[in-house]
Formats: structure tokens, C-alpha cells, sequence
């Protein structure tokens, strides 16, 4: 089966500034972002030769499948005593994992990038970006205006209505690299959510969304804790993007650890009025802010560092929804978030059929992408699900943003079975998303070896404790388990499995 898009309009550029730029108003850095949103992600609503030319060039340096190259930074990344053995590598070179996408067409991609614009700095010491016309003419042998982009910006243009970013991105090591040792310049709060959440802005226009430290790796979530009022956890957004890859969903933004200078890279530089009014010394002489927030923004719950560095998760941040608008889609199996109350799918078992009826899940791969998602969390044990989003360019042909993942790995202990309902109650299941299940609970590729290899190569490892890697295999069998149920009760093995892959297995 081939899922293809449905024509849509071209999506609109708002000039208007974001709200959560991560630079203050006015500013000369914002300025230019604004000139370069407009110059380079122009989409033109149509194609032509140049154009086409164009991505062409995109599809040669974004989706080259080599494993070379991943190998490579692996071993440049200290691993260089078992690359040869790598079971990551050897899972990426599974057929399972080189099923084809769609071919992506001109109206498949999130942006149409103007071919005739470079990316180019006035100085090293100016935040403004120079246009073709201003900056050198010519560029060296072989180079293309897109060679020129920074890699944010590359990330930004890749994205199309099938996935995030390619399986085999050469792209992503220098993408994590980024994240993980780019000057700060601009560090200020996210505004809305229930717990502090930066924006650090880079010198190159990118921008990353900083969760810091709450809470050691071998602390687990309380029994008595509602699973709203549960801390954030910065290593669980960097576990989440790796585990997303593993099964094959690339859902998640790129996430990298990051040990950040509360006095120079936060403090010093922030230009959140409200923000700098939250620093203080702590009596054991630690620098420590706690910003202004719903919950956990106060002297008693205060992020102090040692004495002024703390860990943290570093997301790439998505493109500007000024640019690329994003949907918001209130999860049909969302919680209650009532202390007493249940939710209407906890008390009626026949509960997906009416979702079935219900637009975007009575039609099109909605429904499957969202059980995708529910796997996610609960081999996460993440409960938090309570909204999703989605590329509204693309309409209902297209993939779930897994965004915020900071609830997951907080108890290794317990499994939440309630997670699965929309697989338990729907009985479906995409038969590629099955058959990597099956591939990722045999020995040569178990999903606890594969997560614990990806999450080595991160500056905060080790990411996770050990019995949270554990769990992992424990929580796939269980999975399993359910599906098993379906297909026993079913009269045929496709009213579970979803064909999605046709004769490529």
C-alpha cells in the first residue's frame, strides 16, 4: 500500500516575527532572520528548471545512504574499538530499514528553496546575513548556494511529508555536534508549559530548546506522583530522539546532552528581564535560577549548578511556525488529568470504533501513525500524551511530530499497560512497525544493545541507568504480547497487520 499526499496550497511566509525567537525585539540578529526566512525558505507554490535543479542537489548531499559515514563519526565520537561490530549499523542495513518512502515531488516538501540565495555572515563579529547580491558572486568549484546553508538550515529544507529527516542523514552527526558545542549568544525562557524551558540562540541563526537537569538518572517517579505533576527529564528528550530512530519512526527533532555554564551561557547574556530576576547563590555557593513557571518555579524547586555548570537536553528546534505552520491535534486517548476522574476510553472498551468514525482517523494512516506513537510512549513509560502535532501543509497525509518527551523514562519498575489502550482496543498495527518490533526482541539486534550503543556517543553518557535499558526489552516483549491477542482473536492476520510494505518483505 502507498499512501500518497492530497494536493494542497502552497504554505504561507509570514514575515511576522515569532514570539519565542530567542532574541529581543528590535534586534539586528532577529532582523536578518527574518531576511533569511524569507530569501531561502521561499515557497514559490510551483516548479521550474532551476528549482528542480536545486533539489536534485538537496537529494544528493541530504539522502545519501552510507554507512561510512556513520561508521566514521562513530569512531571519531570514541567508539572507534567496536564500529566494526556495530549492531546499530548492522540494524540500519536491514532490509526492514531500507524500505523506500514515496518519491518525494516538489508539493511533498516543506519548503521550495530559492536556489539563487547563499547563506553568508557580514563578519565574525555581525549577527546580519548578506544576500547573493551583496556577498561574492562567485562561489568555489563545484559549490552550490545550498553548500553555503548552515546545518540547521539543511535540517529545515530536508523535512517532506514522509519523514523528518532520511534514515542514513550525514547530516545528523554534525547536526548533534551543533547542539552540543555551538556558542550560545541569547538564552531566554520559552514562554507557556508547566515547567522552565530556554531557547539558546547560536551564531549561525540556530536555535535549540535547552531542558535543563531536574533530577539524577537513578531517581524513578514516586508511586504516589500524578503523571502530571511529574518532573521533566532532560536525559529523557535525549533518549527519546535516539529511541524514535531505532524504531525506524524519525519523529523527533534532533536532541543532543549538553553541560551548560549557568553564569556565561545563561546569566550573563539573557536579555529575559523576568528570568535574570530569578538568580541567586545558594548557601552552598552554586549559581541557581528557577524562572517563572506553572509548576516547579520557585527557590524550593531552583536548577543550581556545580558550581555553575548543569546538564541539559538540547533539541534542534523545528522552523518557525511563522514559516511552517504546525497543527495541534488533542489526542482522542488523553488523560483526564482529574485526580478522581477517568477518561471516556478508560470506561468504554469499544471506545476506538466511535474514533474510527471520526475524522482525520477514518481515513488515510492517522490512526496506525498514532499506535506508532503509543508504542513510543509506553516503551518510554511516558504517560504524558496528552496532544500531538502535525505539518499543516501536509494536511492528513503525513507524519506525527513526536514532540516533548521529557515525562518518559521516569520508573524502570512498573510497566503502565493503560499506554497501549489504542492498540489494545483497535487491534491494528502498521506490518512494518510489527516486523521491526519482532527484529528488535532477537538476540543479534535487542532493542536494550541497540539504545545503550546510540545513547554512548552523547557528551552527557552514560544517559540512562541501566535497569531503564532493561525495561526496554521487557516492555517490547509485552507489546508483542498485545498484538499476539489481535491476531488470535482475528479471522485474518490483515485485519491487524496493515500492509505498508507490500513486496518489499
Amino acid at each position: 500500500m502507498v499512501w500518497r499526499g492530497q494536493s494542497h496550497k502552497p504554505c504561507s511566509c509570514n514575515t511576522k516575527a515569532p514570539k519565542a525567537t530567542g532574541v529581543p525585539s528590535g534586534s539586528p540578529m532577529l532582523s536578518g532572520l527574518k531576511k533569511l526566512s524569507l530569501r531561502i525558505l521561499q515557497d514559490f507554490g510551483g516548479s521550474n528548471s532551476s528549482l528542480e535543479k536545486t533539489s536534485q542537489l538537496q537529494g544528493a548531499g541530504l539522502h545519501t545512504r552510507t554507512g561510512e559515514l556513520w561508521v566514521q563519526h562513530q569512531q571519531e565520537r570514541g567508539n572507534a574499538g567496536r564500529t566494526k561490530e556495530s549492531k546499530l549499523a548492522a540494524l540500519f542495513e536491514h532490509p526492514l530499514y531500507n524500505i523506500p518512502i514515496p518519491e518525494v515531488t516538489e508539493k511533498d516538501k516543506l519548503f521550495v528553496v530559492n536556489p539563487m540565495e547563499k547563506f553568508s555572515l557580514r563578519s565574525s563579529k555581525s549577527d546580519e546575513w548578506v544576500s547573493s547580491s551583496k556577498a561574492e558572486t562567485l562561489l568555489p568549484t563545484g559549490k552550490t548556494a545550498y553548500d553555503t546553508y548552515p546545518t540547521w538550515l539543511k535540517f529545515h529544507v530536508g523535512i517532506n511529508r514522509y519523514e523528518l529527516y532520511p534514515r542514513w542523514d550525514p547530516l545528523l552527526p554534525t547536526l548533534l555536534q551543533d547542539l552540543a558545542t555551538q556558542r550560545i549568544i541569547s538564552s531566554v525562557q520559552k514562554s507557556g508549559g508547566t515547567q522552565l524551558k530556554l531557547i539558546m540562540t547560536f551564531p549561525n541563526y540556530g536555535q535549540a530548546l535547552f531542558k535543563p537537569m531536574k533530577q539524577t538518572r537513578d531517581q524513578e517517579t514516586p508511586v504516589d506522583f500524578f503523571y502530571f505533576s511529574d518532573f521533566e527529564r532532560h536525559n529523557a528528550e535525549i533518549a527519546a530522539f535516539h529511541l524514535d530512530r531505532i524504531l525506524d519512526f524519525r519523529r523527533i527533532p534532533p536532541v543532543s546532552g549538553r553541560l551548560v555554564n549557568i553564569t556565561k551561557e545563561i546569566r550573563d547574556i539573557t536579555t529575559d528581564k523576568k528570568l535574570a530576576k530569578t538568580f541567586f547563590i545558594s548557601p552552598a555557593g552554586n549559581i541557581c535560577f528557577y524562572g517563572e513557571c506553572s509548576y516547579y518555579c520557585s527557590t524550593e524547586h531552583a536548577l543550581c549548578g556545580k558550581p555553575d555548570r548543569l546538564e541539559g537536553s538540547m533539541a534542534a528546534l523545528l522552523p518557525d511556525k511563522t514559516l511552517a505552520k504546525r497543527r495541534s491535534w488533542r489526542s482522542p486517548w488523553r488523560r483526564s488529568y482529574h485526580k478522581s476522574k477517568k477518561a471516556e476510553w478508560e470506561l468504554n472498551p469499544n471506545y476506538c470504533a466511535r474514533v474510527r468514525e471520526t475524522p482525520p482517523y477514518d481515513r488515510g494512516h492517522r490512526l496506525l501513525d498514532l499506535i506508532d506513537m503509543t508504542i513510543l510512549d509506553f516503551l518510554m513509560g511516558n504517560m504524558d500524551r496528552h496532544h500531538y502535532e502535525t505539518f499543516e501543509k501536509f494536511g492528513n497525509d503525513t507524519f506525527l511530530l513526536h514532540l516533548d518527551n521529557g515525562r518518559g523514562f521516569g520508573t524502570h519498575s512498573r510497566d503502565e499497560l493503560s499506554i497501549l489502550a489504542p492498540l489494545q482496543q483497535c487491534c491494528s498495527i502498521k506490518k512494518s512497525t510489527y516486523l521491526r518490533l519482532q527484529l528488535l526482541a532477537t538476540q543479534p539486534y535487542r532493542l536494550s544493545d541497540l539504545l545503550r550503543e546510540a545513547l554512548a556517543t552523547d557528551p552527557l553518557a552514560p544517559v540512562l541507568a541501566e535497569p531503564h535499558l532493561r525495561a526496554l526489552d521487557r516492555r517490547l516483549g509485552k507489546v508483542l504480547v498485545e498484538v499476539g491477542h489481535c491476531l488470535a482473536r482475528a479471522a485474518h492476520p490483515d485485519e491487524v497487520l496493515v500492509d505498508d510494505v507490500g513486496s518489499w518483505v
